[in-house]
């Protein structure tokens, strides 16, 4: 366990799933349990309302009610990184004003996009993350991923880590991570403080390689992910290469065949939660394809499939 106050955060941040019952009315008592697995499964922090959370699908007053119980409930066990993504500075601002006051160590923000066309320019995202940065005192950690179809060039990335107070982590994860991750440190220098590795963590020994001093991933096997990063940074290059080969087919399975519904799915076999809903439209994973994911989970033994029996 990471305490809280611990700085620079690095380590293992999964994001935690926002859980439903079978109707897909939000289950707080179940968001409990999911933080509570997600802490003894050895998170050094946690990520909430990010778009593995399914934030997307959820209102505004929605999001306060996750937020809140989640802030509260870990009541600083562990640091927490509130996705505050908004495309209107003024409101995604406001909103990482709302998680600071509520106890986030941390907000997470991609630029601002709408839907496969609505951009902005450089310029303007510089100036978006200026506002919110004006609006706080925790860091901002940049996710530069493909959904928001925003190309951030290494010398943007460098120039508001440099130029804007707060923003010092970056969560990589678009093609080519590792190279971008090695850009970034060499161009932006001691203003990186958090150099992140994301995407289920599918690139993660190329993208430690390159420097990466944190992997934010899926909340389903925190404890699978602790057996790569936790020998890497104690100078164990061989356990650590040993465990990625271990544990890489579940990841790989989790990023190409379930994406968000991995977590759940592993929650609920495991006993953690009671319902893997997911807000429709989303769907269901196919039954052959969540029994695929079990089948190579148990030969790992990650917590997850025993805390709760």
């Amino acid at each position: 366990m990471t305490p809280a106050s611990a700085k620079p955060y690095r380590g293992v941040f999964p994001v935690a799933p926002t859980i439903f019952d079978d109707r897909g009315e939000l289950d707080l008592d179940g968001q409990r349990r999911c933080i509570d697995f997600m802490i003894d499964a050895g998170s050094h922090g946690i990520c909430i309302l990010a778009n593995f959370s399914e934030q997307f699908v959820l209102t505004d007053a929605e999001r306060e009610e996750v937020m809140d119980a989640a802030l509260k409930h870990v009541a600083g066990r562990v640091p927490v990184i509130v996705t505050t993504t908004h495309f209107s500075s003024r409101v995604c601002a406001a909103r990482s004003r709302q998680a600071q006051e509520a106890g986030a160590a941390m907000v997470m923000i991609m630029p601002p996009y709408h839907g496969a066309t609505f951009r902005v320019s450089e310029k303007a995202i510089f100036e978006f993350y200026r506002v919110v940065s004006d609006a706080i005192d925790i860091p901002i950690m940049i996710q530069d991923a493909p959904v928001a179809g925003t190309p951030l060039s290494v010398d943007l990335l460098a120039r508001m880590a440099r130029e804007i107070s707060h923003i010092s982590y970056f969560k990589i994860e678009v093609p080519m991570a590792a190279a971008k991750l090695r850009d970034l440190i060499a161009a932006g220098g001691d203003s990186i403080q958090g150099p992140w590795d994301g995407e289920e963590a599918i690139t993660l020994m190329a993208d430690l390689d390159a420097g990466a001093t944190g992997a934010m991933t899926g909340g389903g096997y925190p404890d699978g992910i602790r057996q790569i990063i936790d020998p890497y940074f104690a100078g164990r290059r061989e356990e650590a290469l040993a465990a990625y080969a271990r544990w890489l087919p579940l990841i790989n399975y989790e990023n190409r065949q379930c994406g968000l519904q991995a977590c759940k799915s592993l929650m609920k076999e495991g006993g953690v939660i009671g319902s893997e809903a997911v807000r429709h439209p989303l769907q269901k994973v196919h039954p052959a394809t969540r029994a695929g994911l079990i089948e190579i989970a148990r030969r790992l033994d990650p917590v997850v499939l025993r805390w709760g029996r």
